[in-house]
């Protein structure tokens, strides 16, 4: 009886880390092997000294990653075939593996938010969370999800300083990942999200999403990819919206929590590789 107890311990075990498709991810560039769960720094800048740039999470279908700097950023990692690849490729698999299957970088941020990353809004122009008294980064896995946060502490908004948490986390059965904005002391404010665009790109606006699909202006990929991105939010929480020619920005009403949904797809994905299934998809996300 105790070796069948035993035996049906092991068995659910497995199961549950099979069924957790997800996966993080944050590593010192010195240090590449050695994965950490947290890590923090007064200058708020540690985009040179992180693998990828930042933390980073991932399900079976795309990865993200926030910049550890003053764009905070959220950037895409495009992938072929579903699975987990980021731990084993850290982001960035050598040509000869893109062509093989593996997934890409095939997303350029620049000096946007990227896909749903924050700023704040001061009521006449864009804040960067930056300077800060302290930048942190966090991930986690647990049960069907995988979690990284960056906390920027010490903002100036308005005369006063203000915390900002970014927590992204993705899950083993949905392809849409939760994008989550708090002012952790308190402060209310107007968040600013959003996607960015190129002039070659597709767009298509609807009342609760943006979505983007094209070739991106990036050249770290083995290929050009026409890939799709979209952010979907609730109306009822945004103030106004403002097109500066590279991004679609989101101005959120003054709040402590703004919560939106962010997701990808590409063309060399079985299925799901045009714009048209692409918002498809969109429409069918409840």
């Amino acid at each position: 009886m105790k070796l069948f107890q035993l035996f049906f311990l092991i068995i659910l075990g497995w199961a549950a880390n099979a069924q957790n498709n997800t996966d993080v991810s944050l590593f010192l560039k010195k240090d590449k092997n050695k994965y950490i769960n947290y890590i923090e720094s007064e200058s708020g800048n540690l985009f040179y000294k992180l693998g990828h740039h930042g933390p980073a999470v991932e399900n079976r279908w795309f990865g993200l990653r926030i910049y550890f700097d003053k764009k905070t950023a959220i950037d895409v990692y495009s992938k072929a075939n579903p699975g987990l690849e980021i731990r084993d490729k850290k982001w960035y698999p050598s040509k000869k593996e893109q062509l093989a299957g593996y997934g890409a970088d095939y997303y350029k941020v620049g000096k946007t938010v990227g896909l749903g990353g924050i700023k704040l809004w001061d009521g006449e122009k864009v804040v960067v969370l930056n300077p800060v008294s302290k930048r942190s980064a966090k991930v986690k896995s647990e049960a069907n999800i995988s979690v990284m946060e960056m906390l920027s502490e010490g903002v100036d908004y308005k005369g006063e300083k203000v915390d900002i948490l970014i927590r992204v986390t993705v899950f083993a059965d949905k392809r849409e990942a939760k994008v989550e904005a708090i002012s952790s002391n308190g402060i209310p404010v107007c968040f600013v999200t959003g996607i960015n665009y190129f002039k070659e790109l597709e767009i298509d606006k609807k009342e609760n999403y943006i979505a983007t699909w094209g070739i991106h202006p990036e050249d770290v990929a083995a290929e050009k990819v026409e890939i799709g991105a979209a952010i979907l939010f609730d109306k009822n929480n945004i103030d106004k919206e403002l097109d500066d020619g590279k991004q679609y920005l989101l101005i959120s009403k003054p709040t402590n929590k703004i919560v939106t949904w962010i997701t990808s797809v590409n063309a060399r994905e079985a299925g799901i590789n045009t714009f048209k299934d692409f918002k498809k998809l969109l429409e069918n996300i409840n």
